[in-house]
């Protein structure tokens, strides 16, 4: 008997794990090489400070260079065929899926952007009865809960319509902001207009009643009781009738208690998972941010396709689609794509164990969250301890049952589960569902994932799933990386580090590498603070740290250079983006290492010395007109805090004067061939970094640097030009 065509494929990338293979091979001998000459000159004479520091940047370098090549080893392409998943399998058969989305406060989350996530959600192409829509409000905002009331009202026009009419575009907000002049249907049009008055009015209401202010006024995201809402009405619909079925949506608030510890977006979802279980218990999870729209409705059937799929169903965690974003510009220079992580480091890993929880657009197992727990021996009194004081919650675990009547007890019973006081004495952000002890849960609940034997999916398809809102500031930019660095650190500073947890675990050597290299990523910051002064410093006294051009071993470090471009470059144009990605890419890079590898550093170590308490500031998702002209044409916003832009204008400053005294000295006392390693990285650092010298110098708008942080700036080069050649001089 033939075998049924599978419901998806998993394609190698034989070309490209070839060309990564190969350059991974002789990229490893240029750098054992240049080990061996920093080494060999060691033992001739005794190595300088500077030349020392030079030394550990490139082993730093090199290490984390070896670690990312984990990424590159076995790259894998996937496909789905949704239609045979529906011959297969008719509604009813679908399994259940529950959507959760996160929000915190309506003043950098406008409510207007929440519900259309929320809409989208509950317009996908599936099942009405098999989805349930979750909003977590973790600022207990009056407002959020009324712009929630609204959305399910429009929802019973809008969900009907777009079903009737095959709308591929199930967010309201962009599906009546763009041209369309497609015919679908006798009645569309009409339809369509009737829709978008609806729509209108909804939009109207509530930005009156966020100007208006009332429901702002008892706003305290810290303290206040926990409030659940359910919202559904099977009675009747936009029609009038009981034929077209409706998600439900429920409206979740935790209490909130300045005693209590709530563990940021993982506290958050661990509550929903509770009181989901509790009223729809779907097998399925979907998460979404507040601003990650559902695209492409099939989104869930894709996902089936894997998680259905008896092949590979009995231990796939997740399935991740990239973080894709609708206002990214041409230039996207502040590298908002995500790139190198969505099209090469996740296709990756694909190829290994699977790739690492993001935050966002990822279909979970609910089963996956309780680990080996949950078991059909499992005492009654053990699931207890584990899992809180709750027996409902508990039961629940034994029955997939869904409850189409939501009584006032069971309304009582979530509020208990989203109290303060719950996870006291559990195993809740310890051993059960998202953990908590680290700012980036998703890394860290993906980790431990895949630590136990779990494996993972990652799905870009042609079409995005899900559509978010990219930052469009620089200091949102580099600030939401420090935050996410130092998440990382704060696993690998603890018992959990991969550096050590992962050896007694089910988890591969290459898959370990990947988590490796995530978690020590924030250490590029020490190489590039030193290569962006040390050489420099170096240059201007005359003391080389760099073969001369005539030596031979200049060709070693050369090469590393020439071809790490060219790999990068290779990279970016294998994903079919233009070169100046390549450029902008080495800029924010840059960046990102100085300022948010950092900071992210500092804070995780004065956290781990009790000195800082852990803190999550949520991404502000509101950009004005001159903020967006700025990113639109490509010129960087340096509207930035004190703390973001010294450092990067101290940096580029001392390069300037280096630069231009150093290349000076060198002609005028013939030492180029000994000194131009470092005039070449003093120039490449200047041209790399050339926004921030045209904003010090050229650019007259609202956006070009403060004059004071120049004048900061300069003082500070002054002051490190002095330090250094005293230290030097000694």
């Amino acid at each position: 008997m033939e075998a049924p065509p599978p419901y998806n494929l998993c394609n190698p990338n034989k070309k490209s794990a070839i060309i990564n293979r190969s350059y991974a091979l002789l990229h490893s001998i240029a750098i054992t090489s240049l080990i061996f000459y920093r080494l060999s000159s060691f033992f001739h004479s005794t190595p300088s400070l500077p030349l020392l520091l030079a030394f550990t940047s490139e082993l730093i370098l090199s290490v984390l260079w070896l670690l990312s090549q984990a990424f590159l080893w076995r790259p894998f392409t996937r496909q789905t065929f949704p239609e045979r998943l529906l011959q297969d399998k008719n509604d009813d058969e679908l399994p259940a899926i529950d959507v959760f989305i996160c929000t915190a406060d309506p003043e950098t989350e406008p409510p207007l952007e929440v519900m259309n996530t929320v809409l989208s959600a509950m317009a996908m192409d599936y099942p009405a009865e098999k989805l349930s829509v979750y909003v977590s409000d973790d600022g207990g905002c009056g407002l959020t809960l009324y712009a929630m009331k609204e959305a399910w009202e429009f929802s019973r026009y809008w969900v009907p319509f777009c079903t009737r009419f095959g709308i591929k575009t199930r967010c309201p907000k962009l599906y009546f902001s763009r041209f369309d002049d497609e015919f679908l249907g006798q009645g569309y049009e009409a339809e369509k207009e009737k829709i978008k008055l609806k729509y209108k009015l909804m939009e109207k209401q509530v930005q009156e009643a966020e100007s208006n202010g009332k429901m702002l006024e008892e706003f305290n995201t810290k303290n206040h009781p926990a409030h659940v809402e359910v919202m559904q009405d099977e009675s009747h619909n936009a029609n009038g009738t009981n034929q077209v079925k409706m998600p439900r949506l429920v409206y979740v608030s935790r209490e909130k208690n300045p005693s209590y510890h709530h563990h940021f977006k993982a506290g958050a979802l661990n509550v929903l998972f509770r009181v989901s279980n509790m009223i729809s218990n779907s097998p399925y999870i979907l998460v979404l941010d507040c601003d990650m729209r559902c695209n492409d409705p099939t989104s869930a059937k894709q996902a089936m396709c894997f998680h259905i799929d008896p092949k590979i169903n009995s231990n796939l965690a997740f399935v991740q689609f990239p973080q894709k974003f609708h206002n990214l510009s041409k230039m996207d220079i502040y590298d908002g794509q995500l790139r190198s992580t969505f099209l090469v480091k996740w296709p990756g890993m694909d190829g290994l164990q699977g790739p690492m929880l993001s935050g966002s657009g990822f279909y979970m197992k609910r089963k996956a969250l309780y680990r080996d727990i949950v078991q059909e021996d499992t005492d009654f009194t053990q699931l207890k301890q584990y899992l809180g004081p709750s027996n409902e919650l508990v039961k629940s675990l034994k029955s997939a049952k869904y409850n189409t009547d939501v009584t006032s007890r069971l309304l009582e019973e979530t509020r208990f589960l989203a109290s303060c006081k719950y996870e006291e004495g559990t195993q809740w952000g310890k051993q059960v569902g998202f953990l908590y002890m680290s700012l980036l849960e998703d890394y860290f609940t993906g980790f431990n994932l895949h630590c136990e034997g779990w494996k993972s999916i990652f799905y870009n398809p042609s079409s995005p799933a899900f559509l978010g809102t990219a930052t469009t500031k620089l200091n949102d930019t580099l600030l939401q990386g420090s935050r996410w660095n130092c998440g990382a650190l704060q696993v690998t500073f603890s018992r959990f580090s991969p550096l050590i947890y992962g050896l007694k675990s089910r988890m591969s050597l290459l898959q370990r590498m990947c988590y490796v290299y995530l978690s020590l990523q924030p250490f590029y910051f020490f190489p590039i603070w030193c290569l962006a002064t040390i050489p420099q410093l170096c240059l201007l006294h005359g003391i080389p740290l760099y073969p001369k051009v005539s030596n031979s071993w200049f060709m070693v470090f050369s090469y590393i250079f020439i071809m790490s471009q060219l790999k990068h470059l290779e990279e970016v144009l294998s994903t079919g983006d233009p070169i100046r990605t390549w450029w902008n890419e080495q800029r924010i890079w840059m960046m990102k290492a100085i300022i948010s590898y950092t900071i992210g550093m500092l804070n995780a170590v004065l956290k781990l010395l009790g000195l800082k308490e852990a803190n999550f500031v949520p991404t502000n998702k509101v950009a004005d007109d001159e903020q967006i002209t700025f990113y639109q044409n490509g010129l960087f916003n340096f509207q930035a805090s004190t703390v973001v832009l010294t450092p990067l204008i101290t940096l580029v400053t001392l390069n300037m004067i280096c630069f231009a005294a150093g290349a000076t000295r060198t002609i005028v006392d013939g030492s180029f061939n000994a000194m131009f390693g470092q005039i070449f990285l003093s120039f490449y650092v200047l041209m790399v970094q050339y926004p921030l010298i045209d904003g010090m110098i050229f650019r007259k708008d609202k956006g070009r640097v403060p004059t004071s942080v120049t004048l900061l700036s300069l003082a500070i080069s002054a002051s490190f030009l002095c330090f250094g050649s005293l230290i030097i001089k000694s």
